[in-house]
């Protein structure tokens, strides 16, 4: 105890002289938030373009329209096209890329310090006009469809995307961020320019940057850029809700193993007070891969499989419990009894005091892993900032976690009994 207590007070320490800072920049009557951290040991600038709202909750209908939409930014401009707009970039090191994920859009630059105003200007042209071409999209929706196609035989992929359809039937989860062969094939080019425009604007955007800057040395930098975009709407992110049920689906293919997902709602918001004991009840019951529950009773007692997971995911729009094996294919109902019976269990009768005590040492003993680099600490930052936590919610949070009682967290875990009600989806032959 006094060991974790003495390694808390270092990461404190640690925390007040490397942490990012929210600042804004005002662009007419709009003040863009900006998480910037200064580094003065490598000359490097490192950007990230974050818009909110704007993720694959966006496809709705025309899904894979986002995923399509990223992959369009990343071949150029309409004046260059993709090879020449590519060799500047590789003739400056520059590296620029976007990128989707559920919630967020994200245009990612690096490059060192020199070359910024140059790397900047070539953002602001991409930005400003993007390769719109019929010849592009086709090429895109080609490759598109063919990585669609190879994934047919991928049995995890299968089995992942029958669960998020199952779990979350009616939602906007319920579909492949990447798209389905058919619905790639109907997206049109003015899809795409009508998403682009509504997404690249200032009311969305989230800065997230660091490196050999000072504050007001970046912001004259960036100023320029933001002023090509449009003020556009405000994001407003709606709360999926849905409620899991006890419920099978199973697909039948030709493979030698079967392939095991599940999953089922959990009710944390990423405000609640108590949120970090579902981070440490993750980490006992299926996170921390060797010594978890799952691990231990499937894998190293029985010889099931050769690895179980399940973690809790709590998110700004949804949260969910959710995990995954693979077993022989004349195992697979016995380790999905398993998986059922080991969940509920965990809810009534909670974790050990040995348990929670090596919880707590992991937890605390890594964190200085989790903030070493500029990258780290900004997307820490920036997660804060996104989820509306405070900047010093880290160290508060492994504060609770360090006092942390065992009879409270398990009182936590047998009110979340929303678990026991397991969605699976499998795969087998």
């Amino acid at each position: 105890m006094k060991f974790s207590k003495l390694l808390l007070a270092t990461m404190i320490i640690q925390g007040s002289l490397m942490s990012a800072v929210i600042k804004h920049i005002k662009i007419d009557d709009i003040k863009v938030p900006v998480i910037f951290e200064e580094q003065k040991s490598l000359p490097t600038l490192n950007l990230q373009l974050v818009f909110q709202d704007s993720g694959y909750i966006q496809d709705k209908e025309k899904n894979g329209l986002v995923s399509l939409s990223s992959k369009l930014l990343n071949e150029g401009t309409k004046d260059l096209g993709s090879t020449k707009f590519a060799q500047k970039l590789e003739e400056n090191a520059i590296s620029l890329s976007t990128s989707n994920g559920f919630e967020t859009f994200v245009i990612e630059l690096s490059n060192i310090k020199d070359v910024s105003n140059k790397s900047i200007d070539l953002l602001t042209q991409l930005l400003s006009s993007p390769n719109y071409s019929d010849n592009v999209l086709d090429k895109l929706k080609t490759i598109q469809i063919g990585a669609l196609k190879r994934k047919e035989n991928d049995f995890d992929y299968t089995a992942r995307n029958l669960l998020k359809s199952t779990l979350f039937e009616n939602t906007s989860l319920q579909n492949p961020s990447s798209g389905t062969i058919d619905s790639i094939s109907k997206i049109k080019l003015d899809d795409i320019k009508e998403f682009l425009n509504e997404t690249l604007v200032l009311n969305k955007l989230i800065i997230v940057a660091g490196g050999d800057f000072d504050y007001e040395e970046f912001k004259k930098l960036i100023k320029p850029l933001l002023k090509t975009l449009k003020k556009g709407e405000k994001p407003s992110l709606d709360k999926i809700k849905f409620k899991s049920k006890q419920k099978e689906e199973i697909v039948l293919k030709d493979t030698q193993q079967a392939y095991i997902y599940f999953g089922s709602s959990y009710d944390v918001e990423t405000k609640d007070k108590d949120s970090y004991m579902a981070k440490v009840a993750s980490f006992i019951l299926g996170g921390s891969g060797f010594g978890s529950r799952l691990m231990e009773e499937i894998r190293v007692k029985r010889g099931l499989a050769y690895s179980a997971y399940g973690y809790i995911s709590v998110n700004k729009s949804h949260s969910y419990f959710t995990g995954y094996l693979q077993t022989k294919n004349e195992t697979a109902n016995e380790a999905k009894e398993l998986v059922a019976s080991i969940v509920k269990d965990f809810v009534k009768k909670g974790v050990t005091a040995e348990e929670l005590e090596a919880a707590k040492n992991f937890l605390t003993g890594s964190e200085p892993l989790r903030s070493e680099t500029l990258a780290q600490r900004l997307n820490r930052a920036f997660t804060l900032y996104y989820r509306g936590l405070p900047t010093d919610y880290s160290k508060k949070e492994l504060e609770k976690i360090q006092n942390l009682k065992v009879e409270d967290l398990n009182e936590y875990i047998k009110s979340h009994d929303e678990i026991n009600k397991l969605t699976f989806a499998i795969v087998r032959k």
